[in-house]
């Protein structure tokens, strides 16, 4: 791949992500906030939302790798979501109670450090490579 074209994947895939954290936020809130769900739960459902709209977009627009078969990619994505969700759920719960702060906070951190982090190296090179 040329230095371009790695850029606008790059630049797309943190589009991608802000697109996909924005979901992933909307439904947590919405979830705790509109309909008192337990701010853990609504953090899961959140991600899991988040995820669909990431992959979808990541698959189409950012890697641009729907030529290849989505079935593999669903199911690499699956593995590496799984284990973000993991990741995530755990450290707002774990920010959350152990410096007793809101789980807003706790969601604004982890949503950073996972994205800087882990899952842009987990998409780009083990789902749509």
């Amino acid at each position: 791949m040329n230095p371009t074209a790695t850029q606008s994947s790059w630049l797309r895939s943190q589009a991608t992500a802000l697109t996909a954290t924005g979901t992933d936020f909307l439904v947590t809130i919405l979830l705790k906030e509109l309909a008192g769900i337990w701010y853990v739960a609504s953090n899961a459902t959140g991600a899991l939302c988040g995820a669909v709209v990431s992959f979808l977009l990541l698959r189409h627009w950012a890697f641009q790798r729907h030529d290849q078969r989505w079935h593999g990619q669903a199911v690499r994505y699956v593995i590496a979501s799984g284990l973000s969700l993991v990741l995530n759920t755990s450290g707002v719960w774990m920010l959350t109670e152990t410096f007793d702060i809101q789980y807003i906070v706790s969601k604004v951190a982890m949503a950073v450090f996972m994205g800087l982090t882990v899952n842009f190296l987990m998409f780009k090179h083990f789902v749509f490579r």
